[in-house]
């Protein structure tokens, strides 16, 4: 039978119950403008029953407050995560292809390729076929020349400041993947503090919440929360939890309180993977010295983006099959002479056959063979013929020196597949680098030809009127010279990286042949040595050189199309990320909307709450009140 006083611990419970919820709701009204903040609510249920041994049963014996826990659907998180993984994604690609488009524009307002470009080819070279022995008019034209490469050199240096920004920015994010796991790891152990003691750490659950959902942003998250039970009675779990975090396609981030830090490295000169890279590329590595797969497909996030901005190469990286394995006696740059090991390597994609569209270091470089790496010095180009009269293409790298090469190259890797650099399907800043170069190549070459084989106006053989400045060995100058590919006498060409041929032009290094800025008469306008000096018909040539896609092709267009070409590229670029970065955008405010709707605070709701435990302390409080008189009718007035 229970005590009279039962019905008092009874109300006495009630009391504490509404207080709970009255205190929770104060909590949760306080906090309806914190950001990541989860609605908090009372957990309670009957307490057990007591057996009276009597013909009703059991007496109920009020309410159990069990715990205060927030209320969160961790689906709506998952979710939320991933989409917001494809807007970070998306958003730094906008930002980026908006400012590639501007310094690609020619809208009338900035003066851009095709303004310049009419200029060069039309008023400059009708003016010369006008008057083709005025020195002036030819001068205008060579200045035309030079605006050419002007425009050709300030873009190439605009890509490459967007590179560096781009590659600064990549080391930001990385510092910023440090902060927020050091962030979360802590975290983490002050939740399995308070946990372990039987409470619920709700706050610095949504502090971590909301600190993944920064992460989500920079790089692709996936999380996984494990019991940790007791290791003398598996069945019992502690109250302490295991939280993993792996980012970037499975790599483990953080592991509890632990977590693993990630540091930026610079590339050295010698390990380049285009020849349009800027010095100082970061690679990314994890700091016991392992790396970190930056190119993995499902890396996601900012992070992503920014790689494939700064690393995109449309798909197209140096990769082909080991059919040679040799060695090459050279005077290496200290003076001391030494044996190299070669590897040749046959390529079948058609931007690997054509040395215009070639990309690679000319400063060395690293090169995966089968599942090795080495390191390559040097390379050269050749085109060969098989029996059948086929050409055959390939490349043919000599390695660095035991110094950077820890083991040699042995047979076993005939056969097996090459490829330098990573394949990104993107179209980033080596893309369009790669893009103008090809350009800039095949015109020179093109116009550099025609003027070759005429004369000028002193009767002598024509010079060529585009070049390039190289440094020269230590930088202390530069040189200008005309550039050929070297034929051998039975049919094979082959190019070695450090020879004088187009390979060496870039669009930064694009420059009118000195030689014609200090005297105009040298430029050749006429294709017979005895014609008289108003003769042009060699312009006639160059001219229709430019206006004949047959003559000289650029992605199967004339050589004035070539920003109809790249623009489209950036457009369409720029506008599939706007149109995501929209898209993912709208996506995510949806499900965070969802989840918001679970776990954000309503304002009405909480104040129907307030009343509602109000009504319920004020009733236990009644309850305890009349519970007060009977005791007092009970102990003071029943007569002993």
């Amino acid at each position: 039978m229970p005590s009279q006083f039962f019905g008092l611990n009874i109300a006495y419970k009630g009391l504490l119950a509404s207080n709970a919820a009255l205190n929770t709701t104060s909590n949760n009204i306080s906090n309806v403008q914190t950001e990541g903040y989860s609605r908090q609510q009372v957990i309670q249920q009957a307490s057990d029953p007591i057996r009276v041994f009597q013909t009703y049963g059991c007496a109920g014996a009020g309410v159990e407050t069990l715990a205060i826990e927030r209320i969160r659907n961790e689906f709506y998180d998952t979710k939320y995560w991933t989409s917001n993984t494809s807007l970070g994604q998306y958003e730094i690609k906008d930002y980026y292809m908006d400012q590639l488009e501007t310094y690609f524009m020619d809208d009338g307002v900035a003066t851009g390729f095709k303004t310049i470009f009419d200029q060069y080819s039309v008023t400059g070279l009708q003016a010369v076929m006008k008057e083709a022995s005025s020195t002036t008019s030819k001068a205008q034209f060579i200045g035309y020349a030079g605006n050419l490469t002007d425009y050709f050199n300030g873009l190439a240096t605009n890509l490459e400041k967007v590179q560096k920004d781009i590659n600064q920015e990549i080391k930001l994010k990385v510092d910023e993947i440090n902060s927020l796991a050091s962030e979360i790891a802590s975290l983490n152990k002050q939740i399995n503090v308070i946990e372990l003691s039987g409470s619920k750490a709700n706050e610095l659950r949504d502090r971590r919440t909301l600190l993944l959902d920064q992460l989500s942003k920079i790089v692709k998250i996936e999380t996984q929360e494990i019991p940790i039970v007791d290791a003398n009675n598996p069945e019992r779990e502690t109250g302490a939890y295991r939280f993993l975090v792996r980012i970037g396609g499975g790599q483990l981030l953080l592991d509890t309180a632990e977590c693993k830090q990630l540091e930026c490295v610079a590339k050295r000169d010698y390990e380049k993977t285009n020849q349009t890279d800027i010095d100082g590329l970061y690679d990314v590595y994890w700091v016991n010295g392992e790396q970190f797969n930056l190119h993995d497909k499902t890396l996601g996030g900012t992070l992503q983006g920014l790689i494939e901005l700064r690393d995109g190469n449309n798909g197209e990286n140096f990769n082909g099959t080991i059919t040679g394995i040799g060695q090459k006696t050279m005077k290496d740059p200290d003076g001391i002479t030494r044996t190299h090991d070669t590897v040749t390597i046959e390529v079948t994609d058609d931007y690997l056959k054509d040395l215009n569209k070639c990309n690679l270091s000319d400063q060395g470089g690293m090169i995966t063979l089968g599942n090795q790496e080495y390191y390559y010095d040097s390379w050269s180009y050749t085109c060969s013929y098989s029996a059948t009269g086929e050409p055959v293409y390939s490349y043919t790298f000599v390695l660095s020196n035991e110094t950077l090469n820890e083991r040699k190259v042995t047979n076993d890797r005939l056969g097996m597949h090459a490829s330098i650099g990573e394949s990104i399907a993107y179209q980033g800043i080596p893309y369009y680098m790669q893009q103008m170069n090809e350009w800039v190549r095949i015109f020179a070459q093109k116009t550099n030809d025609i003027l070759n084989s005429g004369y000028n106006k002193y009767n002598n053989p024509g010079t060529d009127l585009f070049a390039a400045k190289i440094p020269a060995e230590k930088g202390q100058y530069t040189f200008e010279e005309a550039y050929r590919y070297d034929h051998q006498t039975d049919g094979t060409m082959t190019v070695d990286v450090d020879d004088s041929s187009y390979y060496k032009m870039t669009a930064k290094n694009f420059t009118v042949f000195s030689e014609l800025l200090v005297d105009a008469d040298l430029l050749a306008t006429k294709v017979k040595q005895t014609d008289g000096v108003e003769q042009y018909d060699l312009l006639e040539k160059l001219q229709g050189m430019m206006n004949d896609k047959e003559q000289m092709n650029f992605r199967g267009c004339k050589a004035g199309d070539f920003l109809q070409c790249v623009l489209s590229d950036v457009a369409l670029n720029a506008s599939n990320a706007k149109t995501f970065t929209t898209n993912y955008s709208n996506i995510s405010k949806s499900i965070d909307n969802q989840r918001m709707a679970i776990s954000g605070v309503d304002e009405d709701e909480e104040a129907v709450n307030l009343v509602k435990y109000q009504n319920g302390y004020n009733l236990a409080s009644k309850m305890i009140q009349t519970l007060t008189e009977i005791y007092d009718r009970l102990i003071l007035q029943t007569g002993v």
